[in-house]
């Protein structure tokens, strides 16, 4: 074989050797040997295999490269694509050039020779390099030997290198982009540097696993456009969308596919987290102009487009109302930097005041939404906590389901606030605001409720929403009714305080304070005096539109007005107090009206909470606990009367249910239970009744009693209505006797009376002698008359005024306009006294001595007459009966009407509760004797017969004294006549309403008159 070339020879040597390795036949002249070797040689010469195809061969390397990716092998991968390329790209011993045949050929090689290479467990080993041999021989001594050469001054100066000044100008920064630092720059450095980009390449020991698992635990970022494609497996369930997309478009000629964002469910999972989180600026949900959107170019492998944009349309839904909720959070906790009010619209208030916070209610329901939100966040943490670990396969539907029972509050929460805040309107003044929320809430708990244990968790959250926003309101009422000071700087609460009426004024009790009257469309609001909360002008209101407050005040809002009116009240009276420092070390230890209710309500629902102590099995323990429960809420309901044994069953099932009442929302010191699902439909309003009505009722009667035992006691209101009585419905008989007979006895003298000096003298005299105290305060005046009004006798009493000057508070209870009904009725009382005085003053010997003056000078003409004796005798007659007329009207006055409406009155003051009730007790007994002494404009006609015969009566008397011959004897028949008239008419009219049932009191009248009357 000496013609065979260098290349023939070590290919056979090496093909030898193939065959011993692979046969395990050491011995070449082995015949089997020298077989195998023939058959070699015979393929490697005449084989019908063609040259390597390198396109082939880069098919199949991409093609593991993409299936190790699939399989989520990133390193073998990232090996595999590396050693790949670095083999390629290596020079080969006896070959030139990379990439060439050769080098294809032994990766076809080895591909053929591999068995399943994606299940293989492969970890790279690090392989170092031969290092090339340092040669230490010394070149430059030996190549310098016996050279001299000058090394200059400084002969330790290293020689200057020009490789080290390239390697110097080769340094650059590293790009932040890469290496994540921030490098300083000059601003002429970044400019120079500005389009250069600087490549970091990985260096050092541990190399693929630093970068293996920075691939490993980065983002993808899948919200950058034209992303790279995350790997996935290609199994059937994990392209159904690819499947689904292929499909339409071979059904259908027009579909035409768009370019798609693709997402793992992981992604979609952290997304949905972070939209109910609260996070706005996200990849696959975005706001805009308040609302939620879904993008439609987002899609997942494993579903389709349509089930992936459903579901998350309703994620997206929840994620607007968290949107809505937590941006009205945003504007209550930091009201400077919206100017708007909460839950309006910046353009729509732009006229409020930047600084004006919101109103407590607010900033309480704020709290409360706050509370829950914390909870909700803790629960999507725990979620995304458990999708880091991967210790348990997560889901958008088992997310979901996790969070369904917080979606379902949300929503809940969402519609209180639009119906509570959004929709009311721009404007609305915030005491509207503060009651419709309020309303809003307590609506919510009724309607919620009496869906039964479908909803109890949403009964539960909206009970704690409604403890924490009521507490600004149950603060105001307690700083009212205890310190008498109504604090509302934000005019929230349903009672506002009018300032511009000091306490000190007569009107404090009628218009210091505006209760407001809210319609149901919040566009109506009527201001109503608080006064009126009992009395005629509160029932004009409920007439038209229907009006609702806050719902849960309307069973003691009267307490509540009565108190706070009368502890501001007291604290500006100077009474006598002589516990103030003890009363202000009470107060200090006092527990507010919040904490009072919330206590109560734990005491309420935690009753009899003693759980046994044999040892029984837990069902036997809890049915003991059942009957124990039952029997104790019986009781307790039986104390309201309410006798409902399956009521007391759910009361006791649902406290054993719940046992931790008022630790999610207590706002202070108290920690109470919380068994908000035992707030039923029932118990809701039974829990007011019975926890918080009665605190206010206790306060309202303590506040009250001490105000109605300092105006009796220290500013002697029981002596002035008794002063009342005694000067204007003359009960102080011989002293108003003194005053008005000195009148009536001018009056027959026929002198002038009507002189405002004169008056005062009487009645300063008359008062004096028996009254000094209220000589100063009793004054009397004349009030011009229309000089047509005086047209009779009985007349010309009118203008006379009386005037008692009642101090402060006392003028509360009688005020100017009592006064005004006192001298009405003090009016008909002196018209009746006159003529009754005019009567009594008539003497039978006047009229007798004057008719024997008459007989002696008798003429014949007056023969045909009536007789003079005759005469006399009929105006005797007429006398009895005028003076059996107003005798009968006067003791009817004096004592069926004044004296036992006044026995009355008397004891009614002193059952009286409170101020307002005694207000409306003397004001009813003005009414009742205004009534009973005919002055109602209803009954006019009955006094127009009434001052007939007064007027009458003041005639008659007038020509009894000017004596006989000085009248004619028609002007008697006359008298007679008209008397009859009016008698007849009187007795007819007081018979019928006898009759009828309408005036009782009417009934001694009617008969004392039928008595005196003749009939014809």
């Amino acid at each position: 074989m000496a013609h065979w070339s260098r290349f023939e020879k070590e290919l056979e040597l090496e093909t030898k050797r193939l065959l011993s390795h692979l046969t395990g036949i050491q011995d070449e002249e082995d015949q089997n040997f020298q077989m195998a070797l023939k058959f070699t040689w015979s393929n490697f010469k005449f084989h019908r295999f063609l040259d390597v195809n390198r396109h082939n061969v880069q098919r199949s390397i991409n093609g593991i490269h993409e299936k190790l990716m699939i399989h989520s092998d990133l390193s073998k991968a990232e090996s595999w694509k590396r050693l790949t390329e670095e083999f390629l790209n290596s020079p080969l011993p006896n070959t030139e050039g990379t990439k060439t045949d050769a080098h294809y050929s032994m990766v076809a090689l080895l591909l053929h020779l591999s068995d399943s290479p994606s299940n293989t467990n492969y970890c790279e080993r690090p392989r170092l390099k031969e290092s090339v041999k340092e040669d230490k021989f010394d070149w430059a001594k030996f190549l310098m030997e016996g050279e001299d050469i000058d090394t200059g001054p400084f002969p330790d100066t290293p020689e200057w290198s020009e490789d080290e000044s390239e390697e110097e100008d080769s340094q650059q920064p590293l790009s932040r982009e890469d290496s994540g630092i921030q490098v300083d720059r000059t601003p002429q450095e970044d400019h120079e540097q500005h389009d250069k980009t600087v490549q970091v390449t990985w260096t050092g020991v541990g190399e693929p696993d630093c970068r293996a698992w920075l691939e490993q635990h980065i983002v993808t970022s899948y919200w950058v456009p034209n992303s790279p494609r995350f790997p996935h497996s290609l199994h059937l369930h994990s392209n159904l969308y690819n499947v689904w997309d292929q499909h339409l478009y071979n059904t259908g000629p027009l579909y035409l596919p768009e370019e798609k964002s693709f997402v793992t469910e992981t992604q979609v999972i952290r997304e949905t987290l972070w939209l109910l989180s609260g996070v706005k600026k996200l990849f696959i949900f975005q706001h805009n102009d308040g609302k939620v959107t879904v993008r439609n170019d987002v899609v997942v492998t494993h579903l389709t487009n349509n089930c992936l944009h459903s579901v998350l349309e309703h994620i997206a839904a929840y994620g607007q109302a968290v949107s809505r909720l937590q941006k009205f959070i945003d504007e209550v906790t930091g009201h400077s930097a919206e100017p708007c009010p909460p839950g309006l619209n910046p353009l729509s208030s732009s006229s409020k005041k930047s600084s004006e916070p919101p109103f407590r209610t607010y900033q309480a329901f704020v709290w409360a939404l706050y509370k829950y939100f914390t909870t909700f966040k803790e629960e999507l943490n725990a979620i995304e906590k458990d999708i880091i670990g991967k210790d348990e396969t997560v889901t958008l539907s088992a997310v979901l389901e996790r969070l369904s029972p917080h979606l379902a509050q949300i929503t809940v929460l969402h519609r209180v606030f639009c119906t509570g805040v959004a929709e009311v309107p721009s404007g609305t003044p915030n005491v509207l605001r503060a009651s419709h929320l309020l309303n809003t809430l307590y609506k919510a708990i009724i309607e919620y409720d009496s869906v039964g244990e479908a909803s109890e968790q949403s009964v539960a959250l909206l009970f704690s929403l409604w403890v924490e926003t009521v507490r600004p309101y149950l603060e105001i009422v307690d700083e009212w009714i205890v310190h008498g000071h109504l604090f509302d700087p934000a005019k929230e609460f349903v009672i506002q305080r009018n300032k511009d009426v000091p306490v000190n004024h007569r009107d404090f009790w009628y218009a210091t304070y505006t209760l407001y009257s809210v319609s149901e469309t919040v566009e109506n609001e009527e201001r109503l005096s608080d006064a009126a909360s009992g009395s005629s002008g509160g029932e004009q209101t409920s007439s038209s539109k229907p009006h609702t407050m806050v719902s849960f005040l309307k069973p003691v809002l009267k307490q509540i007005i009565m108190a706070g009116k009368s502890m501001q009240l007291l604290k500006n009276l100077d009474c006598k107090q002589t516990e103030q420092p003890e009363g202000s070390s009470r107060d200090a230890e006092r527990k507010s009206l919040y904490t009072l209710f919330l206590e109560s309500v734990q005491t309420r629902l935690r009753h009899g909470e003693e759980s046994p102590t044999n040892t029984v099995t837990e069902q036997q323990t809890t049915k003991k606990s059942l009957i124990k429960m039952q029997s104790i809420v019986a009781r307790h309901l039986e104390l309201d009367d309410i006798h409902d044994p399956l009521l007391a069953i759910n009361f006791a099932r649902l406290y054993l249910e719940q046992n931790d009442f008022h630790e999610k929302f207590s706002g202070g010191s108290v920690i109470l239970d919380r068994s908000s699902e035992s707030v039923t439909c029932q118990t809701f309003e039974l829990t007011l009744r019975s926890c918080l009505y009665p605190h206010i009722e206790r306060r309202y009667i303590e506040c009250c009693g001490n105000l109605m035992r300092t105006l009796k006691k220290d500013y002697r209101l029981l002596e002035y209505l008794q002063a009342m009585r005694n000067y204007f419905l003359l009960e102080a008989g011989d002293t108003m006797y003194d005053f008005y007979t000195a009148i009536f006895d001018k009056v027959l003298e026929k002198e002038s009376w009507q002189q405002l000096a004169f008056l005062n003298v009487q009645l300063q005299e008359a008062v004096g002698q028996r009254h000094p105290e209220d000589s100063s305060r009793l004054s009397i005046f004349l009030e011009t008359i229309d000089p047509g009004r005086k047209k009779q006798p009985v007349n010309n009493l009118d203008g006379l005024t009386l005037s008692y000057k009642v101090p402060w508070p006392v003028d509360i209870v009688i005020s100017s306009e009592c006064q005004k009904i006192y001298n009405q009725v003090f009016l008909l009382l002196l018209q009746i006294k006159w003529a009754k005085y005019s009567l009594d003053t008539l003497r039978f010997s006047d009229l007798t001595v004057a008719a024997k003056k008459q007989e002696s000078c008798q003429s014949e003409a007056s023969t045909s007459k009536e007789p003079v004796n005759q005469q006399i005798h009929r105006m005797f007659l007429l006398k009895v009966k005028l003076m059996h007329f107003v005798n009968s009207l006067h003791n009817y006055i004096m004592t069926r009407i004044l004296h036992s409406t006044g026995l009355e009155f008397q004891h009614q003051v002193q059952e009286a509760k409170d101020l307002d009730q005694l207000i409306k007790i003397h004001y009813r007994y003005l009414s009742t004797i205004h009534d009973r002494c005919l002055l109602r404009e209803k009954v006019s006609f009955v006094k127009e017969a009434i001052m007939k015969v007064l007027n009458l009566v003041l005639i008659f008397s007038d020509r009894w004294q000017a004596g006989f011959g000085a009248w004619k004897i028609e002007s008697i028949d006359k008298m007679e006549s008209d008397f009859k008239n009016c008698h007849m008419f009187l007795v007819t009219i007081l018979n019928k309403a006898v009759c009828r049932g309408s005036f009782p009191h009417l009934e001694s009248l009617a008969l004392s008159l039928m008595a005196g009357f003749e009939q014809c």
